[in-house]
């Protein structure tokens, strides 16, 4: 179903689509480094466990899935573009921190706007589910459909 559509969903479907975004911060936030992988797991457990269930649920738990997904790359590309500042730096013997400075500070800005708005997008998908209604995630790749 796309999140147009209207869906008739009872308290039990509310509860799982919810439990697919929070469970998916909850072992995120508890998992730190691998807040991606942990919060793929856990939407996804929700996904396979009802997604022939139910389609409000099965949607949800997707885009938890997606999002969390989409978060672990962008985390990879995050620490690769790191990864390369450093030896950058290295490998100019400090001369090139004048150039990588100001680009670590951007990028460690950029990771906590972005790691900000991952906090906040899943709070909202909650709410969202909790109240019966669809939600699609900003900045989300859809990988699985």
């Amino acid at each position: 179903m796309s999140s147009t559509e209207a869906f008739t969903v009872t308290s039990g479907e509310r509860n799982w689509a919810a439990a697919a975004h929070l469970t998916a911060l909850v072992l995120a936030l508890l998992t730190s480094w691998l807040a991606g992988v942990a919060g793929v797991v856990g939407a996804g457990a929700i996904w396979l466990l009802k997604r022939d269930d139910s389609p409000f649920v099965a949607e949800h738990a997707r885009e938890a899935v997606n999002f969390n997904l989409s978060m672990l790359i962008y985390a990879l590309v995050a620490c690769a573009i790191a990864v390369a500042l450093v030896g950058v730096t290295v490998l100019t013997l400090g001369l090139g921190a004048i150039l990588t400075l100001p680009a670590g500070l951007a990028l460690l800005a950029a990771a906590g706007i972005i790691g900000l708005l991952w906090l906040v997008f899943s709070v909202v998908a909650a709410v969202k589910a909790f109240n019966g209604e669809p939600y699609r995630y900003p900045l989300s790749i859809r990988l699985i459909g």
